[in-house]
Order: C-alpha cells, then structure tokens, then sequence
C-alpha cells in the first residue's frame, strides 16, 4: 500500500487560512478509473481512494503509517512568500 503525506493547502477561493495546519494522508490509486458502460461517469473498483485521513502534525501521520505497515511519501509544501505592497503602488 502506498500512500502520501502532505499539508493541506489553502482554498484559494477565500482568504482564510481554515484547516491549513492539518496533515492528510491519502492512498495513491492502486487503478486507474474507466468510464461506466451506462452513465459515462469515470469510477473504479478501488475504495481505498475515497479516504483520506487528517493529523495534527507530521509525526502523527508519520506514526501511522509506519503502525500499518503503509509506505508513505511525505510531499512538503514550499514556502509561502508574501508579495507586500500598498495600494499606491499601482498608480506608479
């Protein structure tokens, strides 16, 4: 079972940083999805991909992967760098 870590990013549709400092582990796709024959609608006989499963921090993600037996990938986030400026600043 393969699995990834990573930080939950910011919606980008708000402003708020809601959620951001939770950690998700979530399975990688063990097939890949085909269309149903009836409704078109793309799906497969994989559940493990409806599960995704939140920490408070790394190291509890970490403990529990390694608890399971899953291999787990931890894929970090980049630094967030802030562009300030004033609202001045789009006159000049």
């Amino acid at each position: 079972m393969q699995a990834r870590i990573f930080k939950r990013p910011k919606n980008a549709m708000q402003s708020g940083k809601a959620l951001t400092d939770q950690w998700v582990l979530d399975f990688v796709p063990a097939e890949a999805q085909r269309a149903d024959p009836l409704m078109g609608w793309a799906g497969s006989g994989d559940t493990r991909r409806q599960i995704q499963l939140s920490f408070p921090n790394l190291e509890a993600a970490k403990a529990y992967a390694e608890k399971y037996g899953i291999d787990a990938m931890v894929h970090q986030s980049p630094p967030r760098r802030l562009k300030l400026q004033a609202y001045a600043d789009n006159f000049r």
